[in-house]
């Protein structure tokens, strides 16, 4: 099937260079050239594991091209993914600026039949939006289809959600564009959830809102542990065992974040808020992402118990592992706090390090962990990559002016710290 792919971003690039892989031609378009002069080089703009080969090989193969001109990718392609960005707004509420546009767009090019579909995260009653532009601006007064089919990709594991995935979503309204969808997806062999559109379009942001839910509360669950000596991971272990709840989403930390989490539930908020239903249990959950972010601040500070003048080593920009992607990442909050505070940062991250010089000034980047730590007064785990569980922790504490580790992440074990003759101060657990 011929397809086209408007967005390179981390879901765009994702769906694309998936959908050539299990057979199909794809063109991917993007308006920002210098990014589509590299991935036609090769050159990924993002981090993702496995992801630059796959780009690679079906390149090779002819199933994947890049291009500036939509009005090409249109021409080519009977199915169209719509997977700008939606990037939030001050009050919440998505800006669906780009998916207008594009929509527009895919309109005034149209020669005969599309599907045009939505990927990027929407609020529900954007398919209706999206059919009233695309009528409006259908010159040549083709048939065409809108269908949402929302992306469940988690970054670091992308290429393996989008190959294997839980559950295909599709929302249509035609029998054709059922029909079209099934068939592009039947390579997958997964079990397809076929309903209308606004259904389709709420299942993401439920989907992303209740994950966000999960998270929240194991972290006020981890706030209460502390408070009586109880062990959050125990506990988390203990409720994950039941199958009705199940133990992902339940590690207790210094908060969620990345562009999904915060911008879907922000915006599922302000949805509820327009139609008239004031959704007071996300607001909680926001809420309390956001406490954990000062919770792990004030644990840093009670430690050192004066921050101005202390050099402190951090561990993890990314908002989570094998990703380079720093959006709405925690550490971004903490760090300001910290440099607020009067205290100097040295930080390293395996991925983040290049994204984040662009981002966060007055900070040491450091080539290595053990960079960060030397001459830190205390070092703080924030993303919970794997080679940070894998530490010389001997050369650590050699490194440090104190032997003081504030882990948002709970990645060591309290009792070996201790043998090890840390400070050891984590979230939610009674050795902390």
């Amino acid at each position: 099937m011929n397809v086209c792919v408007i967005g390179t971003g981390y879901v765009g690039l994702v769906t694309g260079a998936c959908l050539a892989d299990i057979g199909n031609k794809v063109i991917c378009i993007d308006i920002d050239k210098e990014k589509i002069n590299k991935l036609k080089k090769g050159v990924i703009p993002i981090y993702e594991p496995g992801l630059g080969q796959l780009v690679k090989d079906n390149m090779k193969k002819k199933r994947l091209s890049f291009s500036t001109s939509l009005e090409e990718g249109v021409g080519k392609s009977t199915v169209i993914f719509i997977a700008v960005g939606t990037p939030p707004k001050d009050n919440g509420e998505a800006d669906l600026t780009y998916v207008e546009n594009v929509a527009r767009e895919i309109a005034r090019c149209m020669t005969s039949y599309r599907l045009i579909v939505e990927k990027s995260t929407v609020p529900v009653e954007t398919g209706e939006w999206v059919k009233h532009t695309v009528k409006i601006n259908n010159r040549r007064k083709v048939a065409f289809d809108v269908a949402s089919n929302p992306e469940f990709l988690r970054e670091g594991s992308a290429i393996g959600d989008f190959m294997r995935p839980d559950r295909i979503v599709i929302g249509v309204e035609s029998k054709k564009a059922r029909e079209l969808l099934t068939e592009l997806y039947k390579p997958l062999s997964a079990l397809m959830v076929v309903t209308d559109i606004k259904s389709a379009e709420i299942i993401k942001h439920a989907s992303n809102s209740f994950l966000a839910t999960k998270i929240s509360f194991i972290n006020a669950v981890s706030n209460i542990c502390e408070k009586t000596g109880a062990d959050v991971q125990k506990v988390a272990e203990g409720m994950g065992l039941d199958r009705r709840i199940g133990n992902s989403f339940l590690n207790a930390g210094a908060g969620f974040g990345g562009f999904c989490f915060p911008k879907d539930l922000a915006a599922f908020i302000r949805i509820s808020s327009k139609l008239g239903y004031n959704f007071g249990l996300l607001e909680e959950v926001e809420k309390i992402n956001e406490d954990q972010k000062r919770i792990l601040v004030s644990k840093i500070e009670n430690s050192l118990w004066i921050v101005k003048g202390k050099t402190i080593g951090v561990l993890g920009i990314a908002f989570k592992p094998n990703t380079d992607d720093i959006r709405f990442a925690p550490s971004l909050d903490i760090i300001e706090a910290l440099l607020k505070g009067g205290a100097k940062i040295r930080a390293f991250d395996p991925q983040a390090m290049s994204k984040a010089k662009k981002v966060i000034k007055g900070i040491k980047f450091c080539k290595d962990p053990y960079e960060a730590a030397k001459g830190s007064d205390c070092l703080v785990i924030v993303t919970e990559w794997n080679e940070f569980r894998d530490l010389n922790l001997k050369k650590i504490k050699k490194l440090l002016r104190q032997p003081l580790i504030v882990d948002g992440r709970n990645i060591y074990d309290p009792a070996a710290m201790k043998k090890l003759g840390f400070k050891y101060v984590c979230m939610g657990r009674s050795n902390s």
